[in-house]
């Protein structure tokens, strides 16, 4: 019995058992009792089960003898199973994934990751509610003041710009900016740093303005002669999140341009992806003589950086520039870092902006 014993433990070696003779000796044993036990149904009180320190000086006694129910019978059926076991289709080979596989894998996560920290937004309607468009027709046939908001006001000459094919003026875009900055004041009380809004959308930061004619002091007389200290009589621009300011080049193209306190950025938004170096350095200079003139020290630049959005939504016609800029803002007055629209979704946003200076008012929904 001992060589059919060495026998099957050879046998199981050869098909993966890796412990050593003794511990195989013991395998065997408890598995004949098993079948013993199967068998006959009883299960009576074994000594190994009932005083293991009997047990052990009886297996030190007769260290290589058998238990009673290990007979040459059940040895070799033991080693017939073996043997076919060893015959038959081998066992599939642990699986170990090749570099292409883990990439894959890895990168699936990180996107489930992506997905649950910014959730893809859903793509623009292409029309507003049926009602809503019946508004926006009404509105361009009303003539005289459209809407007022503050002291902005829009006329039906004003209005039309926003027709198709039309180039947006500074009304348009200056009562655009008052809508937000009304927002925002409205938001002081819960501003968008702590979340989102029902909508799903941001909430509005705690954003200022600056109307199209500050650019435009700015670069053609500079901080001190367009005296733009007076512009923040009434408010510190340090305490905000963040300055918008809509930039007219040569009356020739609108951009988007940002002072952005969260993030320590001068930002610049072209829908023609142009260089703008000089929208950083003149908003630079003016951050440097504001901070001078309120408090009286220059300004500390450590660790601010000049910023583009590698993929800013791109115009693919001559007059939309003024839409895209509005949207730049209001998209960055909630603290978006990224654009959920493009050229194809101008016809839609031109009826949209449409609605919400009828209704003095930004809407909810994208």
């Amino acid at each position: 019995m001992e060589r059919d014993l060495k026998a099957l433990y050879h046998i199981k070696r050869s098909a993966g058992f890796h412990s050593d003779f003794e511990s195989f000796r013991s395998l065997l044993s408890y598995q004949a009792r098993l079948e013993q036990l199967d068998k006959t149904g009883a299960l009576s009180p074994s000594p190994s089960l009932v005083d293991l320190r009997a047990r052990a000086r009886q297996e030190k006694e007769r260290r290589h003898s058998f238990p009673d129910h290990v007979d040459p019978d059940f040895l070799q059926r033991a080693i017939r199973k073996a043997q076919e076991a060893l015959k038959g289709p081998k066992p599939p080979r642990p699986f170990v994934p090749t570099l292409d596989q883990l990439r894959l894998t890895r990168q699936a996560k990180d996107e489930e990751i992506e997905e649950r920290l910014r959730p893809k937004r859903k793509p623009l309607p292409t029309s507003l509610p049926p009602e809503d468009e019946a508004e926006v027709d009404a509105l361009f046939q009303k003539r005289g003041v459209i809407s007022k908001c503050a002291r902005e006001q829009v006329s039906h000459e004003d209005i039309s710009r926003l027709r198709p094919c039309q180039w947006l003026n500074d009304e348009i875009i200056n009562f655009y900016g008052q809508l937000i900055l009304t927002r925002a004041e409205e938001s002081k009380e819960n501003p968008g740093a702590n979340g989102t809004a029902g909508s799903g959308r941001k909430k509005p930061l705690n954003a200022h303005y600056f109307s199209t004619f500050f650019w435009s002091k700015l670069k053609g007389q500079g901080y001190q002669k367009a005296r733009l200290s007076k512009w923040t009589k009434k408010i510190d621009i340090f305490s905000k999140d963040v300055i918008l300011i809509p930039v007219n080049h040569n009356n020739a193209h609108w951009t988007a341009a940002a002072i952005n306190f969260r993030k320590k950025r001068i930002e610049s938004y072209d829908s023609m992806g142009m260089e703008r170096g000089q929208v950083f350095k003149l908003l630079r200079q003016y951050l440097d003589e504001e901070h001078r003139d309120k408090k009286k020290k220059p300004f500390d630049f450590t660790g601010w950086q000049d910023y583009i959005l590698p993929d800013t939504p791109q115009q693919e016609n001559g007059y939309d520039c003024g839409v895209f800029t509005c949207q730049f803002l209001e998209a960055l007055s909630r603290g978006e870092e990224d654009f959920p629209f493009s050229q194809a979704n101008m016809p839609y946003l031109r009826r949209k902006m449409v609605w919400e200076i009828g209704h003095a008012k930004l809407r909810d929904e994208p």
